[in-house]
C-alpha cells in the first residue's frame, strides 16, 4: 500500500454547537442543560459558560472561510436541540432553523460537506425537567426533533450522527455528575443509557422513513483497556472497563445484547430489556463514528466506585493538558480499529473526533500560534489511523477535534483543542502550526505524514 490514503478519503474537522456558537437564548432558543449546568457557582472552571463561546453564532462565515483555507472537505457540527425547538418539541423556532439552513447553504458553497451531529450533550431543559434521559418517552421525543431536521436539511446534509459519545453523557452526567445534568446516580445512569441507545435506534427508523438523502450513523467515543498487570483482578478490572466504557454501548448496537459484565457491575440498578427494544437499538447503521484520544491503563480498585477499576499513571509516555490521565498513545488507535473489525466486522469507520488540548498562548505572537506537540499529535495518529487502512480496517475519513478554541465544558476556555486559535478577548481567529500542517495533510492527502521533512 502506497503512503497516501485511499482515493476519497475523507478529511474534516469538528466542533459542537453549546461549545462554539455562543448566543444560546438568542431569536426565540430554549435554554439547554448546558446552559442551566454552566451558570450554576461550581460546576465549571471558572464559573465560565457558553454565552458567548466562540460567537460561532454570527461569526459563522468567517469560520466557513477558515474551513475553505484549511482545505477541510467536511465539516462535523451538531444542531441545538432547544435553538430549533425551545420546549424540546411542540413549537417550532423558525429563526434557529433559519441558522442551520444558512450555515448548510454556505458549507455547500465552499464545497463543504455538512456533517450533523442530532445531540451533543445539549438536551432542552423542559425536557430535563420531565426526566429528560431517564425517561423513555424521549425516544419519541427525540424521533420528532430527528424528524423535524430531516424535513428541514436532509436534502443537503451528506452524513448524520444521532449521538455524540452517549458514554459520557451517562458516565459524566447521570452517574458522577461532573457534566450536566450533574446527576449521581446507578440507576439514572443505567436508565439514560438503555434509552439513549433506544432513542438512536428511533431516530435511524425515522431517516429510512424520510425522504432525507445522505447516510446516517452514532458516534462512540472508544478507549482500549489495557490491563495494568497480568494479575486476575487486574485483567478482571480491565475486562468490567472495557465492558463499561466500549461494549456497554457497541454491543447492543451491533450485535444486538448488552455485555454480560454489566448486570453485575450496575446491580439492582439493571434492568430488564425487552426483546422488541434490542431490536430497535439494532437498526442497521451506515457508519460508525469513532473518536478516539487516550488508551486507559486499569487496575482493580476497591474504591473506585461502581466500576472498582481505575487507571494508573503512565510517565513514560507525554501526556495533554488535562493532566496525566490523557497520556499521548498513537498505537491505541490502531489498535482500536483492529478491535471494532474483529469484533462487529465490516462497517464503515470514520474517525470523527482525534486531538489535543496543549498549553497555547492567550494571543498570537506576530501572527502565529507555534503548537508543535499538537503537530506531532496529529501526524502520530493519522500515521496509527493508516497503519489501520494497511492491515484492512475500512476506514473512510478522519475529522480533527477541534476547528476552533472552544468551551471544553466543565474545564472552561483554558483547555485548547483548536486547530484554530481564538483570543478570548477579541475573540480574532488564527491558524496555528497545527492547522498549516493539516492543510499539508490534506492536499498531499496524507503523503506529507512520511516524508523526513514533516518532522519538528
Amino acid at each position: 500500500m502506497s503512503d497516501s490514503f485511499p482515493a476519497g478519503f475523507l478529511w474534516g474537522a469538528a466542533t459542537s454547537a453549546y461549545q462554539v456558537e455562543g448566543a444560546p437564548l438568542a431569536e426565540g432558543a430554549g435554554p439547554s442543560i448546558w446552559h442551566r449546568f454552566s451558570h450554576l457557582p461550581g460546576n465549571t472552571a471558572g464559573g465560565e459558560t457558553g454565552d458567548i463561546a466562540c460567537d460561532h453564532y454570527h461569526r459563522w462565515r468567517e469560520d466557513i472561510e477558515l474551513m475553505r483555507r484549511l482545505g477541510l472537505q467536511s465539516y462535523r457540527f451538531s444542531i441545538a436541540w432547544a435553538r430549533v425547538l425551545p420546549a424540546g418539541r411542540g413549537g417550532v423556532n423558525p429563526d434557529g432553523l433559519a441558522f442551520y439552513d444558512r450555515l448548510v447553504d454556505g458549507l455547500l458553497e465552499a464545497g463543504i460537506a455538512p456533517n450533523a451531529t442530532l445531540y451533543h450533550w445539549d438536551l432542552p431543559t423542559a425536557l430535563a425537567d420531565r426526566g429528560g434521559w431517564t425517561n423513555p418517552d424521549v425516544r419519541g421525543w427525540f424521533s420528532e426533533y430527528a424528524s423535524l431536521m430531516f424535513r428541514t436539511l436532509g436534502d443537503r446534509v451528506a452524513f448524520w450522527a444521532t449521538l455524540n459519545e452517549p458514554w459520557v453523557v451517562v458516565d459524566a452526567g447521570y452517574l458522577h455528575g461532573s457534566h450536566a445534568p450533574g446527576h449521581r446516580s446507578t440507576f439514572e445512569a443505567a436508565a439514560a443509557a438503555h434509552n439513549l441507545l433506544c432513542a438512536h435506534g428511533a431516530a435511524v427508523q425515522a431517516f429510512r422513513a424520510s425522504a432525507a438523502r445522505g447516510r446516517i450513523g452514532i458516534v462512540v467515543n472508544l478507549e482500549p483497556k489495557y490491563p495494568a498487570s497480568e494479575s486476575a483482578a487486574d485483567l478482571a478490572a480491565t475486562q468490567r472497563a472495557d465492558a463499561y466504557m466500549n461494549r456497554h454501548y457497541l454491543d447492543p448496537l451491533l450485535l444486538g445484547e448488552y455485555p454480560a459484565e454489566l448486570p453485575e457491575l450496575y446491580g439492582e440498578a439493571w434492568p430488564e430489556h425487552s426483546p422488541a427494544e434490542l431490536a430497535l437499538i439494532r437498526q442497521p447503521i451506515d457508519f460508525l463514528g469513532i473518536n478516539y484520544y487516550k488508551r486507559g491503563v486499569t487496575r482493580h480498585d476497591d474504591s473506585a466506585w461502581p466500576l472498582r477499576a481505575s487507571l494508573v499513571p503512565q510517565p513514560q509516555h507525554p501526556h495533554t493538558a488535562l493532566g496525566w490521565e490523557w497520556e499521548v498513545y498513537p498505537p491505541g488507535l490502531t489498535r482500536t480499529l483492529l478491535w471494532v473489525r474483529e469484533r462487529y466486522g465490516e462497517l464503515p469507520l470514520y474517525i470523527t473526533e482525534n486531538g489535543a488540548a496543549f498549553y497555547d498562548p492567550p494571543a498570537a505572537i506576530a501572527g502565529r500560534v507555534p503548537d508543535p506537540l499538537r503537530v506531532h499529535y496529529l501526524r502520530e495518529h493519522l500515521r496509527a489511523a493508516h497503519d489501520a487502512i494497511r492491515l484492512g480496517v475500512d476506514l473512510r475519513g478522519y475529522y480533527a477535534w477541534s476547528l476552533l478554541d472552544n468551551y471544553e465544558w466543565a474545564a472552561g476556555y483554558a483547555v485548547r483543542f483548536g486547530l484554530v486559535h481564538v483570543d478570548r478577548a477579541s475573540l480574532a481567529r488564527t491558524l496555528k502550526d497545527s492547522a498549516h500542517f493539516y492543510t499539508d495533510v490534506i492536499h498531499s492527502h496524507g503523503r506529507n505524514l512520511f516524508e523526513p521533512t514533516s518532522a519538528i
